[in-house]
């Protein structure tokens, strides 16, 4: 068998209810390729192999999760990437789908490095700790709108799909958790550059209670300060408010 290791955000999933629900939610997409991020022990694995007609990688970390993994599903052999999911490489040249039950200690982490590969991956389903999947889906005005809202949705959109409770996972994790869908954008922000965006929205949420106007001094003039935006807090603007504000950076 195998053992399970806090150190490497390991709940594995056990209910089967869930794990239907996650292959759904996926069955409504056209992919060649997929790729499956922490299979753990297998629980969701073992129902993505059986899709007909795609080319399936999965990256695990864990040398005791792949030795059970190669041991429980022939149909792995050459199928894992036996790595840590951060430090990858791209793992198909054409586009490919991303599904998993992510580590928790790493899944912000996780979604900034998809946002790398935006070009070649079209939609993401991913299941976060609960208040990670809200902050991911998160509207301007709400509470846990954040820095992962605001640099991950102007590239996707995001649909928070269901909770996923403690006891759904072997050991249960003390929160609850949540599954999301994230589809690729067509359309793109128009905005000064990528990094004057990062730059802005980062700087923005660091002091996130004072207004914009005291928050972000240090990327506009003067003048451009007395703008009547800058009486908001950085949980109000919306990502194409924060776009149009990068032309007006010095």
């Amino acid at each position: 068998m195998y053992t399970l290791k806090k150190s490497l955000g390991q709940h594995f999933l056990k209910d089967d209810q869930a794990i239907q629900k996650i292959v759904e939610a996926l069955s409504q997409f056209t992919f060649n390729n997929l790729l499956e991020v922490g299979p753990g022990a297998g629980a969701l694995t073992k129902e993505l192999i059986k899709i007909p007609n795609i080319n399936f990688k999965a990256v695990e970390l864990d040398d005791e999760k792949v030795s059970y993994l190669y041991k429980k599903y022939a149909g792995l052999q050459n199928k894992i990437i036996h790595q840590d999911f951060l430090e990858i490489d791209k793992p198909f040249e054409e586009p490919f789908a991303i599904i998993g039950n992510f580590p928790y200690n790493i899944s912000t982490q996780i979604l900034f490095k998809i946002v790398e590969w935006k070009d070649d991956v079209p939609f993401i389903i991913g299941m976060f700790q609960k208040e990670v999947a809200q902050r991911a889906a998160a509207k301007p005005g709400s509470k846990v709108y954040g820095v992962l809202s605001a640099l991950v949705q102007p590239y996707y959109h995001i649909e928070y799909l269901f909770d996923v409770p403690p006891e759904s996972f072997t050991p249960p994790p003390k929160v609850m958790s949540g599954v999301i869908c994230l589809k690729r954008k067509t359309e793109m922000l128009t905005v000064k550059s990528e990094r004057a965006y990062w730059v802005l929205v980062k700087t923005a949420f660091n002091q996130r209670r004072k207004t914009l106007r005291n928050a972000t001094k240090s990327l506009f003039a003067a003048d451009v300060l007395q703008d009547e935006v800058f009486n908001l807090r950085a949980e109000n603007l919306s990502i194409e408010e924060f776009a149009a504000l990068t032309f007006k950076m010095k």
